[in-house]
């Protein structure tokens, strides 16, 4: 509309020469110039970034390639096909994988194959890519010499990891590992402490290998009554609440002199909670004060009076202190309410000390055929006088 009412025109004037055109052509020149031009340039800018986009295409389908390579070889690593694992994570690697992961792919695969030359290829290759994957090439390689039982070798690997502020829980995991295999019982402690606090050991796994812990670190201190007591008091009183944890060392402690001590610990355990297994173990400290261990024990006694290891221990107690009829009475009740070796024997060794050698045989032999029981066989044993062979 604009145009039909536009009368003007354009003198264009380049001597010596002069053309005279319509003002509304002009402007349709020019639009159609701008266009050409637009168009013009855009070509040319696709022409000269066409090899760039080549170049990006190849690399794109590469990085596609090896990904998908990599996802093949952790579903074959997990499928247990290390041999095919360790192809796809080659083929990987090949593609390019920037990650490196590929690499720690074929180790695994490789060390699952016990191809100890190729998983040192690789850890060397995943080596190249530690910017990214240090700490998992770390717990590769740890992982694997736990495997392999190269403990050193896994102990500074772990070590390495310790630097790192962020480093994963799991390493806890391989340093208990390496701890129990190199006996090194204080630091299978400190980490079952650390993984039962991080939820990583239930308290039904943590308090056996505590409790192991504990007990060989305190054989290793046979001899040495006064360290031995002073490693217990440093036990927290969780720990040493641990009725399984103080029937294994009682013996020990009282082996080496420390009676008074372990009455002590009984005394609180069996005030606090009811034990037959440590009953029976009071009366291994008999030595220290029979007198008043028999008074407190008589008065447990009042509350399990069918309570054989109780019986037991106050029979050794009343041995301790000479009390010979006591002795053999309590013993007689023990073996009366559950028959064991141990009571058996003593009423064995106190019928030789009053010259009751045919009495005295016959707790041996009953003792014997308990023992032989316990081991699953049977014992045949001449019958004592009176008895039917």
């Amino acid at each position: 509309m604009l145009a039909s009412v536009n009368d003007g025109y354009a003198l264009l004037v380049l001597p010596p020469y002069r053309a005279q055109v319509s003002l509304n052509f002009l402007v349709l020149a020019i639009l159609a110039v701008v266009l050409a031009v637009y168009f013009l340039v855009g070509v040319i800018s696709r022409a000269l970034r066409l090899p760039g986009k080549v170049v990006a295409y190849r690399d794109r389908r590469r990085r596609e390639r090896a990904a998908e390579s990599l996802r093949d070889a952790v579903r074959l690593q997990l499928e247990g096909r290390y041999s095919q694992a360790l192809k796809m994570a080659r083929k990987s690697w090949g593609a390019g994988d920037p990650s490196g992961v590929s690499a720690l792919v074929a180790a695994r695969a490789a060390h699952a194959l016990r191809d100890d030359q190729r998983y040192r290829e690789w850890i060397g290759h995943a080596a190249e890519r530690d910017d990214k994957i240090l700490t998992a090439r770390l717990m590769t390689e740890a992982e694997m010499a736990v495997e392999g039982r190269r403990f050193d070798e896994a102990a500074r690997c772990v070590d390495a990891m310790k630097t790192n502020d962020n480093r994963p829980v799991a390493t806890l995991q391989l340093a208990l590992q390496i701890a129990e295999a190199k006996d090194d019982w204080k630091a299978v402690v400190k980490i079952a402490r650390q993984l039962r606090k991080h939820h990583l050991l239930a308290d039904e796994q943590a308090r056996p290998l505590v409790r192991r812990a504990h007990v060989a670190s305190m054989r290793a201190l046979d001899g040495q009554g006064e360290a031995i007591v002073a490693y217990w008091n440093g036990m927290p009183a969780e720990e040493q609440n641990d009725p399984s944890l103080v029937e294994k060392v009682v013996p020990l402690m009282v082996a080496n002199g420390q009676g008074a001590t372990v009455r002590r610990v009984l005394e609180s355990q069996l005030d606090a909670q009811w034990d037959s297994r440590l009953a029976r173990l009071y009366g291994e400290c008999g030595d220290h004060e029979p007198v008043s261990a028999i008074a407190r024990a008589e008065k447990w006694l009042q509350a399990h009076p069918k309570d054989s290891g109780l019986l037991y221990a106050l029979g050794r107690l009343c041995v301790a202190a000479e009390l010979w009829g006591k002795a053999q009475s309590y013993l007689e009740a023990s073996v009366s309410a559950a028959p064991s070796v141990d009571a058996h024997l003593t009423l064995a060794q106190l019928s030789e000390r009053f010259e009751r050698p045919q009495v005295a045989q016959d707790h041996y032999r009953r003792a014997a055929q308990l023992t032989a029981h316990a081991a699953g066989g049977q014992l045949a044993l001449p019958a004592t006088e009176g008895e039917t062979a």
